[in-house]
């Protein structure tokens, strides 16, 4: 039986052979551009057995800044702080062991990280814990973010308090910053303190928007006093742009 089966393996190679040699000898390869330059680009894949890094067609880069910049330390106190954010004794003392202790970059990686999840709260806790590092410089980009993040998530107190320390800082948002803040307010139903960003958006040194003001011309529907003062200004300020004004007996204005 052992013998059987060493014949049919034998005669198997064999025939394997003198197919191999035949097909070879007689078959010509011609060249095809479009075959060498796949062949070409699939074997960048592979290296000594290994798979190699190749672009398949999906965007590279991530979403935000990336967690591959975010070094293990700044993922650890993201991570840590989340966790103990809900906890009064703990996180003061984990501020002090590790957020204290992280580089500038790192410091504003977690700051960013935590805007970008949406924890508000933690991100003003770092903010003011970044304000007080000896490098700490006045940077508008870095309240732009948290301004932001703060008017999306209906904190308007905190954000009129970091208006108030960008103010002292000498620095002035830019049109994206006035038109969240102002539909935070307006959201929020305070229109006389969007009345107030808006007055502080006129006295800007960048030239107007019209973005932040059609925010404002749609949110004072109910308030046809203030709407008509922020109409005329947008008449005088971009005189080829038009307003769409519903019927006065919308919102029981007369």
């Amino acid at each position: 039986m052992a013998i059987r089966c060493f014949i049919r393996k034998w005669e198997t190679c064999r025939m394997t052979s003198i197919f191999l040699k035949h097909f070879t000898s007689n078959t010509t390869i011609t060249s095809n551009p479009i075959r060498d330059n796949i062949s070409s680009a699939l074997s960048l894949r592979y290296v000594y057995g290994g798979f190699r890094e190749y672009h398949d067609g999906r965007p590279r880069g991530p979403l935000w800044r990336g967690k591959k910049l975010i070094g293990k330390e700044a993922l650890y106190v993201i991570n840590g702080l989340k966790r103990f954010k809900d906890d009064e004794e703990k996180l003061p003392k984990f501020i002090k062991s590790h957020v204290l202790r992280l580089l500038k970059m790192d410091l504003i990686a977690v700051l960013t990280e935590l805007e970008r999840q949406q924890e508000v709260s933690l991100a003003l806790m770092v903010f003011k814990v970044l304000q007080k590092q000896d490098w700490y410089k006045p940077d508008i980009f870095l309240y732009k973010d948290l301004i932001i993040a703060l008017a999306r998530a209906k904190r308007m107190d905190d954000v009129l308090q970091m208006w108030e320390s960008m103010k002292k800082e000498d620095l002035f948002p830019d049109s994206q910053t006035y038109t969240e803040v102002i539909r935070g307010f307006l959201s929020s139903g305070s229109p006389a303190d969007a009345m107030n960003i808006y007055e502080d958006m006129k006295t800007s040194p960048d030239p107007p928007e019209e973005l932040p003001f059609r925010i404002l011309l749609k949110g004072l529907l109910p308030h046809p006093l203030l709407r008509n003062k922020v109409k005329q200004d947008f008449e005088e300020i971009f005189p080829d742009s038009s307003i769409y004004d519903p019927p006065q007996e919308i919102f029981g204005a007369r």
